[in-house]
């Protein structure tokens, strides 16, 4: 019901030769893509032997090859219903905020580039312990690594900054970000004003920490959007 209902706005995506001669509406096809995302399933090869085998018994659904080639065709209107499903929330279970160094140039020739010098700058990537010269992604990401609000800046802006404008774009009640993100003030702001909590590590030397279990599954969390950031890459 709910693709159906999307897919009445979304203009020329029907266009196509022989469309009444489909075997599968294209309802059908992307609401079981869908349904395959939100229950987890990375093969697509998988997905498609469980449908086959569990939902459409008689062999009325298409054959791998044909619902690989109907899928990419419908692209736009996928990503358009998943863009949706992402702002009702409720198919999500958290959200995962983090940033990404975009370098421009090789860290020798970043004192006399002279390309974005009005955008880019000069910033400092701690996981990799070295300066680059270029901008920085900071990026929101559900915890099936579908995007959900991003916000492109110079090297040298600190995550705590850009992440108000990242997470109010399609806001999460519940979001996870890495050390860079420790701050009462935001997160006090982003409770109070949009019901948002956002979850950190602790520092070393935090007065108050949390326990190592906390910790641990904090950090098991958040792999997901290290796993988009090397997609992008």
């Amino acid at each position: 019901v709910f693709v159906s209902a999307q897919l009445s706005l979304i203009q020329m995506y029907l266009q196509r030769r022989n469309r009444h001669l489909v075997k599968q509406e294209d309802a059908v096809v992307i609401a079981i893509h869908l349904l395959g995302k939100l229950l987890g399933f990375t093969s697509e090869r998988a997905w498609h032997r469980f449908v086959t085998g569990n939902l459409f018994t008689n062999g009325s659904f298409l054959e791998r090859s044909r619902y690989n080639r109907r899928c990419r065709a419908l692209g736009f209107a996928i990503k358009w219903i998943r863009h949706e499903l992402a702002k009702r929330g409720q198919h999500h279970a958290y959200a995962v905020v983090d940033s990404l160094p975009l370098p421009l140039c090789h860290t020798a020739r970043m004192h006399r580039v002279k390309r974005f010098q009005e955008i880019a700058d000069i910033g400092y990537c701690a996981s990799k312990k070295q300066w680059y010269y270029g901008l920085k992604l900071h990026l929101q990401v559900t915890d099936q690594g579908l995007p959900m609000g991003y916000v492109v800046t110079e090297a040298s802006c600190h995550d705590r900054i850009a992440a108000e404008s990242v997470m109010t774009q399609i806001p999460h009640p519940y979001n996870f970000g890495d050390k860079g993100f420790i701050s009462r003030d935001l997160q006090k702001r982003l409770y109070e004003e949009y019901q948002m909590a956002l979850w950190t590590p602790s520092r070393k030397n935090q007065k108050h920490r949390a326990s190592e279990t906390w910790e641990q599954w904090i950090q098991q969390k958040r792999k997901v959007i290290e796993t988009v950031f090397s997609v992008l890459v």
